[in-house]
């Protein structure tokens, strides 16, 4: 009696995992958890003020059903600093979280059958949404090359259906980071076969040096009105649960977007709005540079950690907050041992033997890799990398 989409869902590989070491912890194991993708840290100051002044004056009411006007006018501003390209009210929407700013983008752009490049690997997210909105993914390898797609192998991928490419830079789940080169090139790439870009920078404050991230609208302004940004503060600002994110583009799009969130959601929280906006307005960026000193150090000392692997390659770990590790050799190693396996069931002895819960690559389409968060205090990481480098050592 269900409608037909519902058999397109299905549960997420990220969740699976979480509810895995939820489960685990229940029946008496001690798990050290790195599966989520989000920080551990404080309220930011002034966020935090921002929603206690918008309590004190009784803020209760609707706003424009893609934000407050103010709201939209400092993302506005915040985009054309970042961009160096201007950037109006009208062409910015407020979403609750980057989640619904992309499933809002795939719902405006995409009709049936319209095709969707998505590098591989991947966050879940992208296909799934892809699906419900009538469209068809097409997957990109990249794990040839260090997790960027090459130029070549996305021209062979657009056909006359090709709608959109998803560009997502810092990457969920690799932490690989697209250069100006390849930006530059599928900029060109969608102007010549006039498809669009879904821009995903959702991870782009922690771009850990040397690497740089690059807004795609600063590499490709030629591409601009094919290009539709997506970010949030959850990443930024360590504000997952707030879910308070912005979908970035050309007018026409905005406009789409805000009849299609009045009909599912509404505003975002209002007091979330009232919040980021104080910050935007009043913070000083401390907050956000301690943040991402508190990542780059987690990074190290994870990367420190992880160089006694012996089978598994030490991870780039560009950008974001993943380690994401290529069992490619072990399984190797295994199979000349007559010994088969993918990463779920590495994700499986790691939660049971080390007491470790990580993501298996098959959550983002990839059977060979498991996917590692340093986003969590330094002590449980370090515990929680030095049971899996030794668990690991002891594979194949």
């Amino acid at each position: 009696m269900l409608a037909q989409r519902t058999d397109l869902l299905k549960s997420s590989g990220i969740a699976a995992a979480m509810a895995a070491a939820e489960a685990a912890t229940a029946s008496g194991h001690k798990v050290i958890d790195l599966t989520i993708g989000e920080i551990w840290s404080d309220l930011v100051p002034s966020v935090r003020d921002g929603a206690i002044v918008a309590v004190s004056r009784n803020v209760n009411r609707y706003t424009e059903s893609i934000g407050l006007m103010d709201l939209r006018h400092a993302l506005a501003s915040k985009l054309s600093a970042e961009t160096a390209q201007p950037w109006s009210v009208d062409e910015v929407a407020v979403t609750n979280g980057a989640k619904q700013a992309l499933f809002n983008t795939m719902l405006a752009i995409l009709n049936p059958g319209d095709e969707v490049l998505i590098p591989a690997p991947y966050w879940r997210t992208f296909p799934d949404q892809t699906i419900l909105a009538g469209g068809t993914p097409v997957f990109v390898e990249t794990r040839h090359n260090d997790f960027v797609p090459r130029l070549t192998d996305l021209e062979a991928a657009v056909t006359s259906k090709t709608k959109a490419i998803v560009v997502n830079t810092p990457n969920n789940p690799t932490g690989a980071i697209y250069n100006r080169d390849i930006l530059a090139a599928i900029g060109q790439l969608a102007v010549d076969r006039d498809f669009w870009i879904v821009f995903d920078e959702c991870y782009g404050a922690f771009a850990h040096a040397p690497h740089i991230h690059h807004p795609m609208i600063s590499v490709a302004p030629h591409a601009r009105n094919r290009i539709l940004i997506v970010n949030s503060f959850s990443k930024s600002l360590a504000l997952t649960g707030w879910r308070i994110g912005y979908l970035a583009g050309p007018k026409a799009v905005i406009s789409a977007v805000k009849e299609l969130q009045s009909l599912s959601t509404s505003n975002p929280n209002v007091i979330a709005q009232h919040a980021v906006l104080h910050h935007l307005k009043f913070g000083d960026h401390a907050f956000e540079l301690a943040l991402q000193r508190k990542v780059a150090s987690a990074r190290s000392l994870g990367l420190s950690i992880l160089s006694a692997l012996r089978e598994v390659p030490l991870p780039k770990a560009q950008g974001g907050i993943f380690f994401y590790l290529d069992l490619g050799r072990l399984q190797q190693r295994a199979r000349a041992n007559r010994r088969e396996f993918i990463g779920d069931d590495v994700a499986h002895a790691l939660l049971m033997e080390a007491g470790v819960a990580t993501v298996p690559g098959t959550a983002f389409g990839d059977p060979t890799g498991i996917r590692v968060s340093y986003g969590v205090e330094l002590e449980l990481l370090d515990r929680g990398l030095q049971r899996l480098t030794e668990t690991l050592n002891r594979w194949g």
